[in-house]
């Protein structure tokens, strides 16, 4: 029956080339072998060491403030995933309760306490990469409120699925390439470099008063420049301009 399953699930998965068709993709059959709430992924940008992360959420719970915690460089969940991948790339799993360690056909590659993973609203993790003909990193994928306890199960599933997602996440930004590239030319042009340097520590999570103390500059400046952003991002707030800036790749989100 679950192989029947697969089946239907690959053969949707070639029709994919629009966003939302992603979403409705992993909200239909895909829930039977990968019951989820939450779907946190990344791709590299064309030459370049640049990720856009982008969410398929189910869950009101999960808004655009959690999504940017979760990917922020450094010390965000999902980020620190990626990190882990990077130096051993298998499928993984995160939970409270998991031990750490390489267990051969997945690993655990750090552990959260349970208030942390509730904090952050994503509860569990099961996450695994693809790489390019070099082997670095191009898209990864980290399914999380998961609906079924986490079991070493998990792993094969996704070393079986996370090709088939890798090829429709890349039609699906294919398909917008364009207008991302035309979008980042206009908004690169318009964001000074004292702008980016400031939108730099907004994505890490800083305020005004630590972003003029770090500047040697006055929080009001630093204001005047954050509100220059959010008008020329086209967006509402420094959650939001952080994370329009990470799919534009105005700066790095890791190394």
């Amino acid at each position: 029956m679950q192989s029947e399953v697969f089946a239907e699930i690959i053969t949707e998965s070639l029709r994919i080339n629009q966003r939302k068709h992603f979403f409705t993709w992993l909200q239909g059959s895909f829930q039977s072998l990968i019951g989820h709430e939450i779907m946190v992924c990344a791709i590299r940008a064309a030459d370049s060491q640049t990720y856009y992360f982008d969410n398929y959420s189910s869950t009101r719970y999960f808004t655009s403030e959690r999504f940017e915690h979760a990917t922020q460089s450094e010390h965000g969940m999902v980020t620190r995933a990626v990190a882990a991948w990077k130096n051993n790339p298998k499928p993984m799993l995160i939970e409270s309760d998991l031990k750490v360690g390489d267990y051969g056909g997945y690993a655990v590659p750090f552990t959260e306490d349970a208030a942390a993973l509730r904090e952050a609203e994503l509860i569990n993790i099961v996450a695994h990469g693809m790489s390019d003909n070099d082997g670095n990193l191009s898209t990864f994928f980290c399914f999380s409120r998961l609906s079924k306890e986490i079991t070493p199960a998990y792993a094969y599933i996704l070393e079986l699925l996370v090709p088939h997602l890798h090829c429709a996440l890349t039609r699906v930004m294919g398909s917008n390439e364009s207008t991302l590239m035309a979008t980042t030319t206009k908004v690169t042009k318009a964001i000074t470099g004292r702008e980016t340097e400031i939108l730099k520590w907004v994505h890490m999570g800083k305020t005004n008063w630590e972003i003029a103390s770090i500047l040697s500059i006055s929080p009001l400046t630093v204001k005047n420049h954050v509100q220059n952003i959010l008008r020329k991002l086209e967006v509402q707030n420094r959650s939001q301009a952080a994370n329009k800036a990470a799919k534009l790749g105005l700066f790095k989100v890791f190394q």
